[in-house]
């Protein structure tokens, strides 16, 4: 059996969103995944194109945003047809922020479903750091991930 593979990219200003990215490539390796992680601003959504999976880790900034450093990579992953990957989206945001809260996870959602990617579980929002309930939505997100690529 092929070994499968995945990318885990991430954009974090506080670096609970980097916590988040390491839970899954720790479930993913676990898992027997060759996976690789990478901050969204130092990579090109093309990438996607050459993995079996593939997770988003945004963050949102002020109301609602899409920070600044993403904005290129977000752009660029509509021109893509990714029909042969599948996907989970997770990220932290802070709840005080009640009508904004994770706003940016869909986003890119909405994002991900002009490429033609499946995703396989719902969106894994996490309040600020990730706590041991997370870790446990995390591992779910990243099975059905595995699940649905084999």
């Amino acid at each position: 059996m092929t070994t499968l593979s995945a990318q885990v990219v991430f954009a974090t200003i506080t670096g609970n969103n980097e916590a988040v990215a390491d839970i899954i490539v720790e479930k993913l390796k676990a898992a027997g995944v060759d996976v690789t992680k990478k901050e969204m601003a130092q990579s090109e959504p093309e990438e996607l194109q050459d993995v079996d999976i593939a997770f988003l880790v945004p963050y949102t900034y002020d109301e609602g945003s899409l920070p600044d450093e993403v904005l290129d990579y977000f752009d660029d992953l509509k021109d893509l047809d990714l029909s042969n990957l599948v996907y989970g989206i997770a990220g932290s945001g802070d709840n005080f922020y009640e009508g904004y809260y994770c706003l940016a996870l869909d986003k890119f959602e909405e994002q991900m479903q002009t490429t033609g990617a499946r995703r396989v579980a719902d969106l894994v929002r996490v309040n600020l750091y990730p706590a041991k309930r997370d870790e446990v939505k995390l591992a779910g997100l990243v099975d059905a991930a595995v699940e649905a690529a084999k």
